[in-house]
């Protein structure tokens, strides 16, 4: 069994009424605070692990650790929760317009067909026709894109996110990876 198939997706539940406005003191949303300090109970932990004999590696509380990186799982902030939200609107929202955009093309096709009767009629209703699918088509292109510039604004402002917690993160190794000060000699 591979880890995809025992792997499921957290259900995302955004809280309309959740004050967004609230800032702690140091000027950073609750989330971003917890997180923070989850990350550094995990660095202290690090620290004060106890050294294996003859190596660089170090011993730590498996539970602990894993206790610890399962909370700042879930307080990871709204806005990751948010951007998988927004990613599924999207495609929802796609597919819905998309519907709509074979609906109203089904529509003018079928009134196209029941225009049939004389030439004349055929002719207006064949450019009618066409002229629906085009505007159809237009909407929906640009629901689309309007759509997926929404989603890649959040995107990036998940990305630029990320990418801050990944400099803290490699922070934290690099200080974490920093060379141990030499203990102090025995007297023999």
């Amino acid at each position: 069994m591979t880890s995809e198939s025992t792997h499921t997706e957290p259900e995302v539940v955004i809280d309309a009424t959740a004050d967004v406005t609230e800032i702690h003191p140091e000027g950073q949303p609750p989330e971003v605070e917890d997180i923070l300090d989850i990350v550094d109970d995990l660095i202290v932990h690090l620290h004060e692990a106890k050294m294996m004999p003859l190596s660089s590696n170090a011993l730590v509380d498996r539970e602990v650790f894993l206790s610890k990186l399962e909370t700042l799982r879930k307080n990871l902030p709204d806005d990751l929760r948010a951007a998988r939200w927004m990613v599924r609107e999207r495609e929802a929202f796609i597919a819905r317009t998309n519907e709509k955009a074979r609906e109203i093309v089904g529509a003018a096709r079928t009134e196209a067909d029941a225009m049939v009767s004389e030439s004349n009629i055929v002719a207006e209703a064949v450019e009618e026709a066409n002229i629906l699918v085009r505007r159809a088509e237009g909407d929906a292109r640009r629901l689309r894109l309007e759509s997926e510039d929404d989603v890649d604004r959040k995107l990036q402002k998940m990305e630029h996110l990320l990418v801050e917690l990944s400099a803290q993160v490699q922070g934290a190794r690099a200080e974490f990876h920093q060379a141990r000060p030499k203990p102090p000699e025995v007297p023999i």
